[in-house]
């Protein structure tokens, strides 16, 4: 009865080493290799313009840099037209496809007022910032900041970009799946 046990024993413990042995473990994401998908799926996209968003400081801001200048004032003391000068045109391009700015704020205080353009220069996103690598069932889960690159557009225009109403990061999560044995990017929300 002894050896029996004993024989039992070394079978469960050579079957149990053969089982663990067969079973490979999933390779380990790191922030770089996360990173670098990420970085990839963003480079492999056609670049994008940057959307401005014009608020009173952006709009004066234009005009001193000559990026636009006025060309007609209406009564109310607020409302007026912009045409995109020379350099403006080389620079951006406007929602209606024309190049008259239509300022229409709600009032000479109206804060909230803002207009949208895009630029003329095209780029990638870019990721950075990665925050630790996350199990989240059979996935891989991590947070990360997507900024906008303004390579291409002049400091004064990127100025205006740096102004309230502009998004230049967002906040993301990237979720990575194994596949054949590799991590791959699933998705970006």
């Amino acid at each position: 009865m002894k050896n029996a046990a004993k024989i039992f024993g070394i079978l469960a413990i050579l079957i149990t080493g053969a089982f663990v042995s067969g079973c490979k473990s999933a390779p380990p994401l790191t922030q770089a290799d996360a990173q670098a998908m990420i970085q990839a799926k963003y480079d492999q996209m056609p670049p994008q313009p940057f959307t401005i968003v014009l608020n009173d400081l952006g709009m004066r801001q234009g005009i001193s840099d000559k990026y636009w200048e006025g060309v007609k004032k209406y009564p109310n003391g607020y409302w007026g037209d912009f045409k995109l000068t020379d350099l403006g045109k080389k620079q951006l391009k406007l929602s209606d496809g024309s190049d008259v700015i239509k300022w229409r704020p709600d009032g000479p205080n109206d804060l909230r007022y803002a207009y949208s353009m895009s630029t003329v220069a095209l780029n990638h996103l870019k990721a950075r910032d990665l925050g630790d690598v996350q199990d989240v069932g059979s996935t891989k889960v991590v947070s990360y900041y997507e900024d906008v690159v303004l390579t291409g557009v002049p400091d004064a225009l990127s100025m205006i970009a740096h102004n309230p109403g502009n998004e230049l990061s967002t906040h993301r999560q990237a979720t990575f799946v194994l596949d054949n044995g590799a991590w791959k990017l699933q998705s970006i929300e």
